[in-house]
């Protein structure tokens, strides 16, 4: 930092070296306001370590990447997780992004009788003007407490699921219907093993349609802009990239010998009981994916587009046996279930800021990412401005909103009355 009994002062320090954080110094960098990033591991770490090993992107390296550099597999391709971290090792080297790794915030404290903040690290102290929180949606993996630990059930977040191998032999329960907890079910299928997915209310995209990605659709019709409502948040969604992209579906995963169930809701001695809402949830995922298709054709139509009609897509599969007679009970030990893998989201940690900018959950309170303590910014938050916010994409035109806000802040700190 700087030399024993100084503090060193910058203008903004951004915590997290991820997808976020990156947004926000290339952002700032434009803008010409000093700043540090800071990161507790190293860049991208979340892609490194906290996903499964055949994970991929789940948009096209084309739509799902920065404007500044694009991927070196191609603009189609579905890119691994370990080629992520190495794109974004690759922004930070092409736009000198100022990070410091193996660097841990401990505490965000305002000052005490001027503008600014001290930041308690584990390399020292530093003072700041702003602070941007930008760590991300993808915190503190969220295990419903439902399923008492025991010596004979694995129980995992999908964030430590790695491959079908590192599992005990036996059945496996993934409880969770968004992307994590679909593909994770069907990999699992594919290497053999006996599945049963828990699911809950979700949308379920097409993943192309009439010769274009979803991806492309959601943009043409507007959707990535399509700001939160009071239930955006809760919305799963469940799409794939795996093997060059597939529409997730759900009964022709039961077809192949997945067992679906509704929600979770209960344990007891050995017995899990389920929610009698599996075909709802089913029916409102087709309607969700039946909308699109109807809004895509509208546009076709509108627009003069000479894109392939594609009939097939419309057929809906007939409810298998677990749909048409769902289990409303599941004796675990019976069913052979040795893994339970919750694919039921994260929450945050925000701890460290020692500030009134969280409500009673632990949530940011904010604006558009700008929090009701002046200088306190969150970046990388879902729907923080709009449905795309938590996406590669999505969290860089938010930087760029952040960083429009810092400037302005920074023009009312500098001024100066005339005498």
């Amino acid at each position: 930092m700087t030399a024993a009994g100084t503090i060193e002062k910058t203008e903004v320090v951004i915590v997290g070296a991820g997808q976020a954080g990156i947004a926000m110094s290339e952002h700032l960098s434009r803008a010409g306001v000093r700043h540090v990033v800071l990161e507790r591991d190293r860049i991208a770490e979340r892609w490194r370590t906290g996903r499964w090993d055949r994970l991929v992107t789940n948009g096209p390296a084309w739509h799902d990447r920065f404007p500044g550099l694009e991927f070196e597999d191609g603009p189609e391709a579905f890119v691994g997780k370990d080629r992520v971290a190495a794109y974004f090792e690759s922004y930070v080297e092409k736009f000198s992004v100022p990070v410091r790794t193996g660097v841990e915030v401990r505490a965000v404290t305002p000052l005490s009788g001027r503008q600014g903040f001290s930041v308690e690290t584990s390399d020292g102290m530093l003072e700041a003007d702003f602070v941007v929180a930008a760590t991300g949606a993808f915190q503190v993996p969220l295990i419903p407490q439902i399923v008492p630990e025991t010596p004979a059930l694995l129980q995992i977040h999908s964030a430590a699921y790695r491959n079908p191998e590192s599992l005990p032999d036996g059945a496996v329960l993934v409880v969770g219907s968004g992307s994590s907890g679909a593909q994770i079910a069907a990999e699992l299928q594919a290497a053999g093993r006996s599945v049963y997915l828990s699911l809950g209310p979700h949308d379920r995209p097409p993943r192309r349609y009439r010769g274009r990605d979803f991806v492309w659709w959601l943009g043409v019709l507007n959707l990535w802009d399509r700001e939160a409502s009071p239930d955006s948040e809760h919305t799963t969604i469940a799409v794939s990239g795996v093997d060059g992209g597939r529409t997730v579906d759900f009964r022709k995963l039961a077809e192949g010998g997945m067992t679906l169930l509704g929600r979770t809701q209960s344990y007891s001695e050995g017995i899990l009981t389920l929610a009698d809402d599996l075909k709802t949830n089913l029916d409102n995922g087709d309607a969700n994916y039946l909308a699109l298709l109807d809004a895509a054709d509208a546009y076709i139509a509108e627009n003069g587009l000479d894109l392939p009609e594609e009939p097939e897509a419309r057929r809906i599969a007939a409810d298998p046996d677990c749909v048409s007679a769902p289990l409303l009970t599941l004796d675990l030990k019976r069913a052979g279930i040795s893994t339970i893998i919750w694919a039921t989201g994260y929450g945050s940690d925000y701890s460290w800021l020692k500030a009134d900018v969280t409500d009673e959950r632990g949530r940011p309170k904010h604006q558009r990412g700008v929090s009701d303590e002046p200088g306190i910014y969150f970046l990388g938050l879902p729907w923080q401005t709009r449905r795309g916010s938590s996406f590669i994409w999505g969290v860089w035109y938010d930087a760029g909103y952040i960083a429009d806000h810092i400037v302005k802040q920074r023009g009312y700190h500098a001024y100066r009355p005339p005498a």
